[in-house]
């Protein structure tokens, strides 16, 4: 707004700039779905340590090839993950106490055997002389005689217009309990439950659990990451210790990656032991999907210590692994470095479960599977960084793991950063607006070490004008922005030439 002029002299006004620099997204907040031993069922939940999943979804658990995964992630580098719990046909354990008006019920937060060291009393200690519906509840969650988490509510109430009535509280402040029913006119007797039934684990999950498209409605397995923040890569452990994840879940998984701009990490399938159980012609045998842009596979397993069995090695699953080393790439060079090579170590690993050797590596490569390997000097590393379509036949554009997650975050950071100019008059002004805005942005990555050339103008360039948009388009409400950049292609294959010339070479 201009200043009133009420006066002769000068004036100040500020005068906003119009450009609102695009601020760039994560890019490796990585989700897991799997079983948990306890949690919240269906909920996406963000953690940034082993410690908030221990403390959140029970830690290491024997049925739980999630459990290892997360671990691995965040002993590789990995710093933000999204927990989506699923389970199969579980049970939440509960707890009766009676009173003279009637018996309060109160059932386990979530499904699951744990809920059954849970330690519970009433008291009436603080209530008021003359009320018959104020108590003090005391939960203890005891492992191995030992308390691992206690909740203390006090002065609670079954009326429920009461600010402290017993049902609002739990359901707004423990991650214990739940009331169970309707609530008795009055308090419960103090002491603890007179009846409880125990919880139950379930049965191993599946597709049914993860990716069923019946939950999508509803907003459950890979769906429920709909209510989370972003997230760029995907894994989904093997369903047991002795079922893999099958092509029909990896499938849906990966048209979901696609439509939230993300990675889904394929775990090798137990079936293929050796290099010659991964291909048959120029086909990924077992179970594993379609070849797909956003989707890369890595071979084989990794052998480590169990620490539920007394650190003996046993075979896991790589994902958690391979998507910790995306992490720390990212943080030390940037989403535009390959995860791959002497650098992208794989922490905790003691030996591979099968031995690569390089023409081996050189077939599997050219068919879009990424291996690990080991080498003296450097341990066990990823050695390969494609895309399931980036096998030599398909001769795709998006063969690179890290030139398509690049696009990936400048697609994600673009449609984030330009929805403050959705309902912007659509004329000129807008339009040099745009093209300052996201010149900016590229340019940032440019200067980063994003894109080759010595130049911008060789690196990326920004369209949004008359050339871009017809009459038709502006009077139909619609900008056209064209962006497009040359990528930086990693250095697959490095040939040194060597001869021997004939004389002394002189100075």
């Amino acid at each position: 707004m201009p200043p009133t002029l009420t006066y002769p002299g000068v004036y100040i006004a500020e005068v906003p700039g119009g450009v609102h620099p695009i601020e760039g997204v994560p890019t490796s907040v990585t989700a897991f779905i799997g079983r948990a031993e306890q949690g919240p069922v269906d909920k996406p939940v963000l953690i940034h340590n082993l410690a908030d999943y221990d403390q959140q979804f029970g830690g290491l658990w024997a049925d739980s090839t999630m459990s290892h995964s997360v671990r691995h992630f965040f002993r590789n580098g990995g710093t933000d993950a999204i927990i989506v719990r699923v389970q199969n046909g579980g049970v939440a354990a509960t707890f009766t106490f009676h009173g003279e008006a009637g018996a309060l019920i109160l059932e386990a937060a979530n499904p699951g055997s744990w809920a059954d060291n849970l330690e519970i009393e009433i008291d009436h200690q603080d209530g008021s002389p003359g009320d018959d519906a104020s108590f003090n509840l005391a939960i203890s969650e005891v492992v191995d005689g030992e308390t691992v988490m206690e909740e203390d509510f006090h002065e609670l109430s079954t009326r429920p217009g009461d600010d402290r009535c017993i049902e609002r509280v739990l359901e707004q402040q423990s991650d214990l309990l739940r009331v169970q029913g309707e609530m008795p006119t009055g308090r419960p007797n103090p002491g603890p439950p007179t009846a409880r039934t125990n919880g139950s684990d379930g049965a191993d999950i599946g597709f049914s659990q993860i990716a069923d498209p019946s939950l999508k409605p509803i907003g459950r397995g890979i769906w429920a990451l709909d209510n989370a923040g972003i997230f760029n890569l995907l894994c989904i452990p093997p369903f047991s210790a002795e079922m893999d994840v099958d092509a029909e879940t990896w499938t849906a998984a990966q048209h979901y990656c696609h439509e939230k701009r993300a990675m889904l990490i394929i775990d090798a399938p137990s079936t293929w032991s050796s290099p010659s159980d991964v291909v048959a012609g120029e086909e990924l045998t077992g179970a594993v999907p379609v070849r797909h842009k956003n989707a890369a596979v890595y071979f084989p397993r990794v052998k480590m210590a169990n620490p539920l069995k007394d650190d003996q090695v046993e075979t896991f699953a790589p994902c958690g692994l391979i998507a910790g080393t995306y992490a720390r790439t990212d943080s030390q060079r940037g989403v535009w470095k390959a995860p791959a090579g002497l650098q992208a170590q794989l922490v905790g690993v003691d030996e591979l479960a099968c031995t690569v050797t390089d023409p081996e590596n050189d077939k599997l490569n050219g068919l879009g599977v990424n291996c690990l390997r080991s080498f003296p000097d450097a341990g066990d590393v990823i050695w390969g960084s494609r895309t399931t379509v980036g096998a030599h036949h398909l001769a795709s554009e998006w063969q690179y793991v890290p030139v398509r997650r690049l696009a990936l975050y400048i697609e994600e950071s673009l449609y984030r950063g330009m929805k403050r100019v959705v309902f912007e008059p659509n004329d000129e002004t807008l339009w040099a607006n745009i093209r300052i805005t996201i010149a900016a942005f590229m340019q940032n990555l440019f200067r980063a070490g994003a894109f080759p050339g010595s130049t911008p103008d060789e690196a990326y360039f920004v369209k949004c004008d008359r050339e871009t948009m017809t009459q038709t388009d502006i009077d139909l409400g619609v900008v056209n922005i064209h962006v497009g950049f040359a990528p930086v292609r990693p250095a697959e294959f490095v040939v040194i030439r060597i001869r021997q010339m004939a004389g002394q070479i002189q100075d």
